[in-house]
């Protein structure tokens, strides 16, 4: 069982310039029990309870706390302690997630909507075998690759789709990253930053500069 406090201040103390409003109910919070705190409102922070009171109400409740013998007791100082536990738990918590959310590397990519889908709840996962036609240009419009175009491939007449295993790795990650958000069947216009798409080197054989931003439409007309 916790031990009584003692008086820390005499009755001229109390009322004299010596001892401030903020002393007496700072000594209040650190003894009385959380019923006393609780019924007279002294509980939260010294600055916010002492704007609540006059000096003279502080001396009041003081002296109520020893008449009432309304003191901390172990159970107060458990949960004292617990509460405080969990606080810090959940501080601790909330800096983790933070820091994770900071880690979290933001897409390379904005996505335009050119035809909707006609399965849309039908979205590629990795490692699904996706058919896509496409066309790549640099900003300025230049085109430098598609499949849909002079010197693409033909089979019976119509265009050859690309084939590839997405989220794999076997295309430039903007596409890889961008496809498994698009339904099946659905045109979109992919704006991909340089990171995600042939970086610092460029792809000179096909025209890509350098740190090029490359635009490209691209239909997702297979998923298997």
């Amino acid at each position: 069982m916790a031990a009584e406090p003692e008086s820390k201040y005499s009755k001229e103390q109390l009322e004299s310039e010596e001892v401030s409003k903020k002393d007496i109910l700072s000594f209040i919070q650190e003894n009385a029990s959380k019923a006393f705190l609780k019924a007279n409102k002294l509980n939260g922070k010294l600055n916010n309870v002492a704007k609540s009171f006059k000096k003279d109400q502080a001396i009041g409740l003081y002296n109520k706390m020893f008449e009432t013998k309304s003191f901390k007791t172990d159970a107060d100082d458990e949960e004292e302690g617990t509460v405080a536990e969990l606080t810090k738990k959940t501080a601790a918590m909330k800096a983790s997630e933070k820091e994770a959310a900071a880690h979290v590397e933001k897409p390379k990519y904005t996505k335009k909507i050119l035809k909707k889908a006609s399965k849309p709840d039908r979205i590629p996962r990795k490692g699904d075998l996706v058919s896509c036609f496409y066309t790549g240009k640099l900003q300025d419009g230049t085109v430098f690759d598609t499949n849909l175009g002079k010197g693409s491939k033909k089979r019976g007449g119509s265009y050859v789709p690309l084939k590839f295993k997405v989220g794999t790795g076997q295309v430039i990650r903007g596409w890889d990253e961008a496809l498994m958000t698009m339904g099946l069947d659905e045109k979109a216009e992919l704006t991909i930053q340089p990171e995600w798409a042939y970086g610092r080197k460029g792809l000179p054989d096909h025209k890509i500069p350098q740190n090029a931003t490359l635009i490209f439409e691209v239909e997702l007309t297979g998923i298997e």
